[in-house]
């Protein structure tokens, strides 16, 4: 999983049709839906149970640590499977994701008793229904509560400087800027993203060569169309549900490449869950100290050397009370003002409430209190919110 992340989406030319053929009904439509997407682990809705069959079996429950098991024969040799709970699958979805797999997850679209209509012999009806990847994550066993979870994309015009895009697909937050190609490599470090989208056969050296060196792993190539400019236009206005990009802000035609991949793709994994979004705020150049990748590597910002946020800058001075305002100090230390007046107005804000301790520590502890209303909102709207998800916006709004 080290090697650049192939296009998405993949090859969709089908199993062969022999295979097909000599397969039971229930192994021809998982064969079908693999076929669509070659480049994940598929979680293929069986009762209770998701069940992985293949070669995504054996990858799978080596990854996963878990058993691996046979059911039936295809083409003269026994099917590995292995299975995880459906109603415990995100622990299972988190170690695969941090390991650098990708999971397709299907369901059960159709009830039972309504496929045994067709005749004793019918499969129940099945589809993909989302796509698990680094980038696009909402559940809360998934993510770093004190931490945001990036999607980027790099837009590589063959005239003008590039443009970044970001997404947070848990909170909604949504970001861009113009660059300089000597640039990209220090705000990426700045986002530090899980995935990053760049079009597919876009040269790759130079300064940003590291894209296909060492940051490989996070690359996902996509198809040129998906950072067309106008197509990325309709994407946008049909995201925000609004007839003009007017009262978003206004976009340079790389800009919306950028952005544009971003819907573009949430709109390929999330299989038309629609995320609410903030509007699109842009970065203003040099609003922020650039700091290359080595600098906060030895700097310790955010993480050690070694990868742990313990001993980290921020860990030292996170005295944060609830999980949003973490991700903003975090985001806050990632990104330093350059402007004095900026900077002078946060430091007037401290200084306040620094001379206020009974009402800093009322403050503080209302703070204790209010959950992640941020996430939770995000996860009701998209379909995958819970009981706990509705109590957290209850709490939020009564608290």
């Amino acid at each position: 999983m080290d090697q650049t992340t192939p296009p998405l989406p993949p090859d969709d030319t089908g199993p062969p049709e022999a295979a097909l053929a000599e397969a039971t009904p229930v192994m021809a439509q998982f064969l079908r839906l693999k076929a669509e997407h070659p480049d994940f682990l598929l979680f293929f809705r069986m009762g209770d149970f998701y069940e992985l069959f293949f070669e995504d079996a054996v990858e799978a429950a080596a990854a996963l640590d878990i058993a691996l098991t046979r059911r039936g024969r295809h083409q003269g040799e026994d099917i590995p499977m292995c299975g995880v709970p459906a109603e415990r699958a995100d622990p299972y979805l988190e170690k695969l994701i941090r390991k650098g797999f990708r999971v397709a997850i299907a369901e059960q679209i159709e009830d039972p008793a309504e496929a045994r209509k067709r005749g004793a012999k019918a499969v129940v009806a099945r589809a993909v229904v989302r796509l698990v990847t680094a980038g696009t994550l909402t559940e809360e066993a998934l993510l770093e509560a004190r931490a945001p979870n990036y999607l980027a994309a790099l837009a590589l015009p063959a005239k003008g400087g590039p443009s970044l895009a970001w997404l947070d697909l848990s909170t909604g937050e949504l970001g861009y800027e113009s660059l300089s190609p000597g640039e990209v490599m220090a705000a990426l470090a700045r986002l530090d993203p899980a995935e990053i989208l760049i079009p597919d056969g876009a040269a790759l050296t130079g300064p940003l060569a590291p894209l296909a060196g060492e940051m490989a792993r996070k690359v996902v190539l996509r198809p040129p169309a998906s950072f067309a400019p106008k197509a990325a236009e309709r994407r946008l206005l049909s995201l925000y549900g609004v007839a003009t990009l007017d009262g978003l802000g206004r976009f340079g035609e790389d800009d919306l490449s950028a952005l544009g991949a971003l819907a573009d793709y949430v709109e390929l994994t999330q299989k038309g869950a629609r995320p609410a979004l903030c509007p699109p705020r842009p970065h203003g150049q040099g609003a922020t100290v650039l700091i290359d990748a080595a600098t906060r590597a030895n700097l310790e910002l955010a993480q050690t050397a070694r990868g742990a946020r313990g001993g980290s800058l921020l860990a030292a001075i996170d005295e944060t009370v609830t999980a949003g305002g973490g991700r903003l100090l975090a985001r806050w230390l990632q990104a330093p003002l350059t402007d004095l007046a900026a900077i002078t107005g946060r430091h007037d804000a401290v200084g306040w409430l620094v001379d206020r301790p009974d009402l800093r520590g009322a403050l503080r502890a209302r703070l204790r209190r209010m959950p992640d209303v941020e996430r939770a909102l995000q996860r009701v709207l998209m379909g995958r919110g819970g009981p706990r998800d509705l109590g957290a916006l209850r709490d939020g709004l009564t608290g």
